[in-house]
């Protein structure tokens, strides 16, 4: 009887250790896929980032051209108003 327990105890634990081992060779297989697409990611934010880089130079130039047109078009409205005022329809 102790021999068929003994057998019995050692085929569970076998079993146990099996299962804990597809399940921590599972988790390295996932593991190393999630680096894999992590190192991706980080090669694709590094792009992004290295063709942002000039933006701020661009961005500069177009805030100071808008605030030229903006500039012309208020004294564009002004000169409307004026032009209405006179004609008598405002």
């Amino acid at each position: 009887m102790l021999t068929v327990l003994t057998v019995l105890t050692l085929l569970v634990v076998a079993v146990i250790v099996l299962v804990l081992v597809g399940y921590l060779v599972a988790t390295i297989v996932y593991l190393r896929r999630a680096d894999r697409n992590l190192e991706q990611l980080v090669g694709g934010l590094q792009a992004v980032q290295s063709h942002a880089q000039p933006l701020p130079q661009y961005l500069t130039t177009i805030n100071g051209a808008l605030g030229t047109l903006r500039d012309d078009l208020v004294a564009t409205d002004d000169h409307l108003a004026v032009t209405r005022r006179v004609l008598g329809r405002g």
